[in-house]
């Protein structure tokens, strides 16, 4: 009777914790804001699928290395860009004519050969844990029906009323939720051309953006938002510490609700739940959860201008994901759908060819830690990726497989789970694999995954020497990196 008793208390514990947690209550300052955990959810899943769809897909156009989803910004705005915007000028004239507004791409947003099932089954196949879609661009047109979108812009601005006719975030929400995979959305802060932003933002955030957030929210219970377009203003302008306390106390997502950081002017890397880069090669190992987000190739939104020589192979998304994970960040990558509602053909090949190889390896990458070396490097001069929040230098290929010359090499990458150890590498050994720095226990074993066989190791001195089997093409579990599992490991 005892034992019972002292189960039904450890039980009633729990459930107090767990209830006490759910109503803490966050007041809107960041204090209390960035006090908030991290939903273990996201820092497990590492791995997630970003979509950038609207009208932008219809030209589909940018100069290779920008974003085409600018395209509305590139076509009337030449400080920022001058070759960008005269390329897209000339474009656009020719193809258009001088006369032709971005507005006058809605109804060519069709979407007819969307199929959400479709994509939430490719989704679900490349090994990725979730998804986010562009609920709202720069652009201000929304892909569910917005009340406050159609009244603030004096026009149909949204893909129920318009273009599509169809509520396209609420069917992939459903589809996405068919499977385990969580479900996101991407909402940018501001519009760009947005009659009531540009005349008063005060206004836009009282009568537009809080109700527009809210209504979102409520609706289709995202587990993720990603917020951009904030940097025009200060986080008090845009009323986002109240806006995430709301979130976090009252909203249909305050359970398992992960946000980032760019919330206001100086928020990146300083307040929001996780930290963001974009395009670059994540952040150096950081006690704060963050997440690397890019294209395939150059631009987020599907870009014709792009060939194939633009887009990152399947063996470099994937090293990318290996050294990312590795540090401790999360990879969201990108595809850009077409107008009519097609993930473009390379796009799938390379998440379905990624989910192969998490198949075989995703127990070295979900819910793992970062170990006391992130990788072993090979002889030489170190020099690591550079760190930035945009558009750094990333050669993932130097860092692994063809370094330069006297330069070093990340020949394994390391998580962990407990005390088991995974040493991912790019290269497959030849005869033996020495992983330095490593003290392994009594019974424990080694192995490689996707061959189930237990390998021959032994101890010497502070290195583990491992037997590497020679396999034919038709033993090899994978392609691009070969993941060893090591059980018992000594801290």
């Amino acid at each position: 009777m005892k034992k019972y008793k002292i189960l039904f208390s450890t039980i009633v514990i729990i459930l107090i914790s767990g209830e006490c947690f759910s109503q803490t209550r966050y007041e809107p300052n960041w204090e209390s804001l960035d006090s908030r955990p991290v939903p273990s959810w996201y820092t497990n899943a590492k791995f997630g699928i970003f979509i950038h769809w609207g009208p932008y897909s219809v030209p589909a156009f940018s100069k290779v290395g920008a974003y085409s989803e600018w395209y509305w910004m590139s076509l009337v705005s030449p400080e920022r860009d001058k070759e960008g915007h005269m390329l897209t000028k000339e474009f656009h004239n020719r193809i258009y004519g001088e006369n032709f507004t971005y507005p006058d791409f809605v109804p060519m947003f069709t979407a007819e050969m969307y199929d959400p099932d479709q994509w939430a089954d490719i989704f679900k196949k490349s090994g990725a844990k979730y998804v986010v879609l562009t609920s709202k661009h720069h652009d201000g047109y929304t892909l569910w029906p917005s009340a406050e979108s159609d009244k603030s812009w004096g026009r149909p601005w949204s893909s129920t009323n318009s273009g599509p006719g169809r509520d396209l975030l609420g069917e992939l929400t459903e589809s996405v939720r068919k499977t385990d995979l969580k479900m996101g959305i991407y909402y940018s802060l501001y519009e760009w051309f947005n009659p009531l932003y540009t005349s008063d933002v005060d206004l836009f955030v009282e009568k537009h953006m809080f109700p527009q957030f809210k209504d979102v929210v409520e609706k289709y219970k995202p587990s993720l938002i990603f917020s951009d377009g904030e940097w025009e203003h200060p986080h008090t302008t845009w009323k986002s510490r109240e806006l995430l306390s709301w979130l976090y106390n009252e909203s249909a997502s305050k359970e398992d609700v992960v946000i980032n950081d760019r919330w206001g002017i100086g928020t990146r890397h300083h307040h929001g739940g996780y930290y963001t880069t974009e395009y670059g090669s994540g952040m150096p190992n950081a006690d704060v959860p963050w997440e690397e987000n890019r294209g395939m190739a150059y631009s987020f939104g599907y870009s014709r201008t792009e060939n194939f020589e633009d887009y990152n192979s399947t063996q470099e998304l994937l090293y990318m994901l290996v050294d990312i994970v590795s540090r401790g960040g999360n990879f969201l990558l990108d595809i850009g759908p077409t107008a009519d509602g097609r993930i473009p053909v390379i796009m799938q090949e390379r998440l379905l060819e990624m989910g192969d190889w998490l198949e075989v390896n995703g127990e070295a990458i979900y819910g793992t830690k970062l170990w006391q070396k992130t990788c072993q490097w090979s002889k030489g001069k170190v020099q690591d990726a550079e760190r930035g929040e945009y558009n750094v230098t990333y050669d993932i290929m130097k860092l692994t497989v063809s370094p330069d010359k006297g330069f070093a090499a990340k020949e394994i990458f390391f998580t962990k789970k407990g005390n088991t150890l995974y040493g991912i590498c790019p290269v497959y050994p030849k005869n033996q694999l020495i992983i330095k720095g490593v003290k392994l226990g009594t019974g424990s074993t080694v192995e490689m995954l996707g061959t189930y066989k237990t390998l021959k190791w032994k101890q010497q001195g502070e290195n583990v020497v491992i037997e590497v089997p020679a396999l034919n093409p038709s033993e090899v579990p994978c392609e691009y990196a070969w993941t060893f599992k090591l059980s018992n490991v000594k801290d």
